[in-house]
């Protein structure tokens, strides 16, 4: 946790530094040369708090205790998500299905050039930058119940619904959970991409997941004596299951743009040197070089330049050229 910021004020941030985490990241591949990129989960557990920030198809999922499933990612696959279509067909890309000889087309819809199935990915540089690196980020927080995550890539998510993933994977602890779900994947439909799987259970510290034990035999005496008993029992565990599963939402944004994605700051980000720092690759800034995030921006409904967040001018370069503003790689002098 950086110095300085309190634990509440640490978990507030933590959504625009993984959007500049994965933005920073893909120009770390581009200045490399690197054109073959990755989907990307990122998951961060703090005490009941989970923070997540996904670009691409790999998945997320929550199974509260109680037995709810929700979704913790969303699928940038162009086939699925309309809006992700619309917003890569206005930053200049095409979308379109693969063609082949005589005018057939086949496969799920893609991106061209490049033919990826996605629209957001970190360091697919080859297909253009309205590919963006800027994932959709979600933080939730547990009751005191807990829960369970499981992570998977999309050979997962082909062959099970995140219900059917949960499922069969219950009452098995952790890293034996994990290898049912591929296996229960790999059964209904074979070896046919990427298949990991991680599972990360998140329970009070004095608890375990039990494995469910038979029913034991009693005779009609005891059923008798005991019957107001369990009676109570059940009305207790059922008391206690009302409150389990219950999640609260303290975040979710999804959008592609910079200047929506990183806020404002009116007194500008600041290092003990009394210099900007850009917000994406946090190299130090003179005042009169940094760039607002909001300057110039035909997508903020609240255009504001004199605003921070700042960058520099290479990550200004980037986020022109991701909102079709600009050609990928075209600098301005």
């Amino acid at each position: 946790m950086p110095r300085g910021l309190s634990r509440d004020e640490w978990l507030h941030a933590l959504p625009r530094a993984l959007v500049a985490g994965f933005v920073k990241t893909d120009k770390e591949f581009q200045s490399k040369g690197q054109t073959s990129g990755t989907t990307a989960t990122f998951v961060i557990i703090d005490g009941w708090t989970i923070t997540v920030a996904s670009v691409g198809d790999s998945r997320c999922i929550l199974d509260a205790q109680g037995g709810a499933v929700s979704l913790l990612t969303v699928d940038h696959r162009l086939e699925e998500n309309v809006e992700e279509r619309e917003r890569v067909t206005a930053s200049g890309g095409e979308v379109g299905r693969l063609s082949v000889v005589g005018g057939a087309e086949i496969g799920p819809l893609r991106c061209w050039p490049g033919g990826l199935c996605l629209s957001r990915s970190i360091g697919d540089i080859d297909v253009g930058e309205f590919i963006v690196p800027v994932p959709y980020v979600k933080q939730v927080k547990l009751s005191n119940a807990g829960g369970r995550l499981i992570i998977a890539s999309d050979g997962i998510w082909d062959a099970l619904s995140s219900e059917a993933a949960a499922k069969c994977c219950r009452g098995l602890p952790a890293e034996l959970a994990a290898k049912q779900v591929v296996k229960e994947a790999l059964r209904t439909r074979g070896l046919k991409d990427d298949t990991t799987c991680i599972v990360v259970d998140i329970i009070p510290p004095d608890q375990t997941i039990r494995h469910p034990s038979p029913p034991k035999k009693i005779n009609k005496l005891k059923s008798l004596i005991f019957r107001k008993k369990a009676k109570d029992q059940t009305n207790k565990l059922t008391k206690q299951l009302s409150a389990v599963g219950m999640v609260e939402e303290l975040f979710e944004e999804g959008s592609a743009m910079l200047s929506e994605r990183l806020g404002s700051d009116s007194s500008g980000r600041r290092t003990s040197s009394s210099l900007f720092t850009c917000a994406i690759c946090q190299v130090d800034l003179e005042p009169s070089e940094g760039i607002s995030v909001h300057a110039g921006s035909i997508f903020s409904s609240s255009s504001k330049p004199w605003e921070g967040p700042f960058l520099c001018s290479d990550c200004r370069d980037k986020k022109d050229a991701m909102e079709g503003k600009r050609p990928s790689g075209v600098k301005v002098l």
